[in-house]
């Protein structure tokens, strides 16, 4: 076979259920990958782990694969996922379980050696990201089915392709394809329109899930399958490859991938191909995600309705500050977002939200004290008290951070259908991580008239997180448009359009093959998403923030 066909039917724990079925119904794959993990997965993971030994895995593959195992073995389709999570040896025994239940014939592998939690004492949990060549070790000993935990997200299409195409670590610009391919596909319907930018070109009401027809070679053609929602363009595919990414180089633990490299080229309606990929050794270290208890936290939403919305936003606040004022929480934030109307025609678009959120090491400081002292005020605060729910318990949130180990700190183990225990060696062959240089700008457009207008009507947007800081992608759609933006969208200008970044490092990439740049804000979201200290924890909506701003935009692009 020289097109190995990959898909994917989850980008996230809560993904379309249907999806696998879909997969397997709607056209030809060879192989169907499953992504199930995220950081704030890891710690739900590690809760539900807390509360019952055997847990620690999704649950909800197991009832996919119920509907679909026998449609998927009939048709000979390998499935990868990291639906194991913090115990891939747990699934793949109820994998085992469910497929002698259904009286079908599987052999199911597993990955292990991820969780170092051992040596991270106070960790809920400590995983190691590992590569793909564990998933290929059980793929090339027969395994039909393969569950492992923390994985890179790309090795989960960076696996099937070295086994099936004989990849070996030092293949490095074809693994470097694969993982920009997995990248792709990692996120599900992101790449088929979904989360798109410029969704109204396209019918997105139920995006198809994607699949890469990859080649020998590392090159590949990312589609879907034939009569399925969505689009798949040059924009879809670009805005997925700058989520969540920084710079020219893309690391991982089985090869750096050079973002600066890729070529994206429309070939045919639905098929992006991309090639040019080269690749680089990996670094010597691999990355581990902590996830640790930070504390307990808590919140309420006031509504203020009509005239003296400040005043009344002042008076709460007074209110509640010498109510806590005996034990006051560690960290209080407040918010007042101005979702009113004046003169409005419904008592919600006349109303604000003031949103109060509180943080301790200590439940009793943000649950019952915060909660009592709320509900005091309903008769004694501002005309129109009321809020969104009433406050309740402290709940507790968790803390992200990564360091980074030696290859030679984790035990990267293929634990084949038979029962082998295959250690999985660590690349020889490694490259310290340096920023690549920034490549020259293109000339930029010559001068005439501007119009005060939107960034988003000339250019798309993607952002999303890496532990505390935010990525925000943006791509030109055209050789002029770009011209304008790689000139106009520096790290200053960016710091002005978004004001939460003005006292936050900003660092600016440029990626002139896909007409992008990409900027990293460092520390925006403080602890992380468990954390949730921003409105828009996992600062999902920061490029359409970005979009929606207004700069003197040449009336030539508009």
């Amino acid at each position: 076979m020289t097109v190995l066909r990959i898909g994917n039917f989850s980008g996230f724990y809560g993904d379309r259920f249907d999806a696998l079925r879909e997969m397997l119904t709607g056209g030809e794959v060879d192989v169907l990958t499953g992504d199930y993990l995220a950081e704030l997965t890891m710690l739900i993971l590690a809760r539900d782990r807390l509360k019952d030994p055997g847990a620690g895995y999704a649950r909800t593959f197991l009832r996919q694969l119920e509907d679909c195992l026998g449609l998927a073995h009939e048709r000979g389709v390998k499935i990868v996922t990291n639906a194991g999570g913090l115990n891939p040896a747990g699934l793949a025994n109820a994998v085992r379980e469910l497929a002698g239940r259904l009286g079908i014939p599987v052999r199911v592998a597993h990955v292990e050696g991820d969780d170092i939690a051992a040596s991270h004492p106070g960790a809920l949990a400590a995983h190691a990201y590992l590569g793909g060549f564990g998933i290929a070790a059980c793929l090339r000993a027969g395994a039909d089915i393969v569950v492992t935990g923390r994985v890179t997200d790309a090795a989960l299409v960076t696996g099937p392709a070295a086994a099936h195409f004989g990849w070996g670590p030092t293949d490095h610009d074809r693994l470097a394809g694969a993982v920009v391919a997995g990248h792709v596909l990692e996120c599900g319907t992101q790449a088929t329109g979904g989360n798109y930018a410029f969704f109204r070109e396209g019918d997105v009401h139920r995006p198809g899930f994607p699949l890469a027809e990859v080649h020998a070679d590392g090159s590949s053609v990312v589609t879907k399958h034939p009569g399925t929602g969505g689009l798949v363009d040059v924009g879809t595919v670009a805005a997925q490859l700058l989520y969540e990414t920084g710079g020219g180089r893309y690391a991982g633990p089985d090869v750096t991938a050079r973002l600066d490299t890729v070529r994206l080229s429309q070939d045919g309606p639905d098929r992006v191909r991309i090639e040019g990929v080269r690749g680089e050794a990996p670094p010597p270290t691999l990355k581990v995600g902590l996830n640790r208890l930070g504390g307990f936290r808590n919140e309420v939403v006031f509504v203020l309705t009509g005239l003296d919305i400040e005043a009344k936003a002042a008076l709460v606040r007074a209110q509640l500050t010498d109510a806590l004022a005996k034990s006051p929480p560690d960290e209080v934030r407040w918010e007042l977002v101005r979702t009113d109307r004046a003169d409005a025609d419904t008592e919600e678009t006349a109303s604000a939200l003031l949103r109060l959120v509180v943080r301790d090491p200590d439940e009793r400081v943000v649950g019952r004290a915060l909660s009592g002292a709320a509900v005091e005020l309903a008769l004694a605060s501002y005309p129109g008290f009321h809020v969104l729910s009433p406050p309740g318990k402290g709940s507790p949130y968790g803390v992200f951070e990564d360091v980074y180990v030696p290859h030679g700190a984790v035990a990267h183990l293929a634990v084949l259908h038979d029962g082998r225990r295959i250690p999985v060696p660590v690349p020889q062959d490694t490259q310290p991580l340096d920023d690549v240089p920034a490549p020259p700008l293109p000339d930029p457009l010559p001068p005439g008239p501007t119009r005060r207008a939107a960034l988003g009507l000339v250019a798309g947007a993607r952002s999303g997180d890496k532990g505390g800081n935010a990525n925000v992608g943006v791509w030109a759609r055209s050789d002029e448009a770009w011209r304008w933006l790689a000139h106009e969208l520096t790290a200053e200008r960016f710091r002005q359009l978004i004001p939460e970044s003005r006292d936050l490092p900003v660092t600016r990439h440029l990626l002139p093959n896909l007409r992008a740049l990409n900027f990293v804000v460092a520390g925006i979201l403080g602890a992380g998403v468990a954390a949730r200290a921003r409105f828009d924890p996992q600062a999902k909506a920061l490029g359409e923030w970005l979009r929606s701003r207004h700069l003197d935009i040449p009336e030539a692009l508009l």
